[in-house]
């Protein structure tokens, strides 16, 4: 049940498909035709298994959902094409959100970038946006992921190996010189200090003379699928979620543009859950941010749900991650009008990036990776996402060089410009395996989340272990398929060759950190301490009344108050986390 009191959407789903009578897609001849066809096939099929079996007994998706010979009318007849199908840019969007798709504008071009200082970022930036890049998308340095300074013990041997190191404005400054904040869009992948690295954003926008209603991006900012999966952990989970609410509604009232949290599968995935999986706790997460929104904010829904966005997993299994991509705007779309009751059809819209699958590559044979990024960026194109970023070669062993990640934009330039897929929408729809496995998808997903609604929400089903055992279960059912060869890796456990591929190394050298912490302690060395410390004060009291921290965050910000600073007040007054490390 709902907060209302009503059916989830899905059970209402599920009991209208069932009083659908007589089928609605289908005429009974075409059905009885399909029927007395499928007959004499399936008679054909016996004789040819009596003479040769099948390579395999049994087929499957990479998330074990079993994929039968041959689909049919009858298994999409009680389809209604206007409730669950309709045209794109109307209800159920299960088509897309814009009436015109990738004919109106191609997706966006959004390469995931970071590395070393903010100037060797910076650096990466303009080259990417030379080649023809048309989104930015931020990786942080894991003790900038973490809320810990670069000279902080913790952080040591840590500073600009994953990503860019991030400790004051001034990094920040540096970070976005040369680029028109009122033009490019910025994605920043940032999590339990979101709101800290988001008010550099927005002091650095100042600084550029461009007013907050003028930039647009996205802050990650989904700490619920961290408990659950990516683990990168700060304070608990209530007051986690309470930061996230005070950035939505900061940005609902002055950053009209800006998308404040991109509600994340791709690391639910990554850390070894199935595509339903993926689905089901990414969309249950976003019911969880949007009821604390409403009961917290007391903000009309339709309010701040135009800019939820969403963030998912392109894996390897083609039709897979087509129909789950699918069904989640279609599930998005019933969730918000039918739960939430909004009004507003913008709200109904489920906004998506994808990432392809950084855990499909493979070291062995790493050429091989460039095959599948391209399979996986043309699943998210025919998925319908609207920007992508394309994981490079190296991935899977270091930072990208500039050759390989050149490759990876290059490969969404081709399917943009050279395949043709871009000029009709939604092109395999009415394709009877597409629409029966995106169906399957959708309703075992609303399995999942009708389990979560019955334990309580996703913060009562994490306190519980719930999606990390599940997803903990299907990564070890996994692993055990690849370790039987009953599921296949091209260079693993097949195909295996004992010649190794050279590839170029990117590697941060151990200077960087120096460096960093150099000018780190140049920063509090001029800057004015007092100041800094009753900016802090001021966030600490904030903290405790309730009040948003965003306004006093960004004061902090504008003081060089540091990174690590602000991210000490949240753990001093909310307290730490902990994992209970279950598996």
């Amino acid at each position: 049940m709902n907060p209302d009191g009503d059916i989830p959407a899905g059970g209402r789903r599920r009991e209208a498909m069932q009083k659908r009578s007589p089928p609605v897609l289908f005429s009974k001849e075409t059905l009885k035709q399909s029927e007395e066809l499928t007959a004499e096939w399936e008679d054909g099929v016996r004789k040819s298994l009596s003479e040769a079996p099948d390579r395999r007994e049994n087929c499957s998706t990479v998330s074990d959902l079993e994929i039968r010979r041959l689909y049919t009318p009858g298994d999409i007849e009680r389809i209604d094409f206007a409730e669950d199908i309709g045209v794109p840019g109307r209800y159920p969007f299960l088509r897309g959100n814009q009436p015109t798709g990738y004919r109106g504008r191609y997706w966006t071009f959004r390469m995931f970038s970071g590395m070393g200082t903010a100037e060797d970022t910076n650096r990466r930036w303009h080259l990417l946006l030379k080649e023809g890049q048309t989104g930015l998308s931020t990786a942080f340095d894991y003790p900038t992921l973490m809320g810990h300074d670069s000279d902080s013990p913790k952080a040591r041997g840590e500073v600009g190996k994953c990503g860019v190191a991030i400790d004051t404005l001034e990094d920040f400054l540096v970070l976005m010189r040369g680029i028109p904040m009122g033009k490019v869009s910025t994605s920043m992948t940032i999590n339990p200090p979101a709101s800290v690295l988001w008010a550099m954003y927005c002091a650095a926008a100042e600084r550029q003379g461009v007013e907050l209603s003028q930039i647009s991006g996205t802050i990650q900012n989904d700490m619920l699928k961290e408990f659950i999966a990516q683990k990168t952990f700060m304070c608990p989970p209530e007051p986690s979620v309470r930061l996230i609410s005070d950035t939505v509604e900061f940005g609902t009232k002055f950053v009209p543009r800006w998308n404040t949290i991109s509600i994340s599968g791709y690391h639910i995935r990554e850390a070894g859950s199935t595509a339903v999986q993926e689905l089901a706790f990414t969309l249950r997460d976003g019911i969880e941010y949007v009821e604390d929104v409403v009961r917290r904010k007391r903000l009309d829904v339709d309010e701040f749900a135009p800019r939820l966005s969403f963030f998912f997993n392109a894996h390897i299994d083609f039709f897979e991650e087509i129909c789950k991509m699918r069904a989640a705007r279609r599930m998005w779309a019933r969730i918000m009008r039918d739960r939430f009751h909004a009004k507003n059809p913008r709200s109904w819209w489920m906004r998506f990036h994808t990432q392809t699958a950084g855990c499909s590559l493979t070291a062995q044979q790493p050429y091989n990776n460039v095959v599948r990024t391209t399979v996986e960026a043309l699943s998210a194109v025919l998925g319908g996402t609207q920007s992508l970023h394309t994981n490079s070669l190296d991935e899977v062993l270091c930072l990208p060089s500039e050759h390989a990640v050149e490759i990876a934009l290059r490969t969404q330039q081709i399917l943009a410009e050279e395949t043709g897929v871009a000029n009709t929408l939604d092109p395999l729809a009415g394709s009877y395996f597409v629409e029966a496995l995106t169906n399957e998808m959708e309703e075992k997903a609303w399995d999942y989340i009708g389990k979560i609604d019955g334990m309580g929400g996703m913060l009562a089903a994490i306190e519980k272990g719930f999606p990390q055992m599940e997803i903990s279960d299907a990564a070890y059912r996994f692993q055990k398929q690849l370790d039987a060869a009953d599921k296949v890796m091209v260079g693993v456990n097949k195909y295996v060759t004992e010649e190794k591929q050279e590839i170029p190394f990117l590697e941060i050298d151990e200077t960087v950190e120096q460096g960093q912490v150099e000018r780190l302690r140049e920063v509090r060395r001029k800057r004015d301490g007092r100041t800094v410390s009753q900016s802090l004060r001021d966030l600490r009291g904030a903290c405790g009344r309730g009040d948003n921290v965003m306004p006093y965050c960004i004061e902090a910000v504008k003081n060089l108050a540091t990174l690590g600073e602000i991210c000490d007040v949240y753990r001093e007054v909310y307290g730490e986390y902990r994992d209970p490390g279950l598996y």
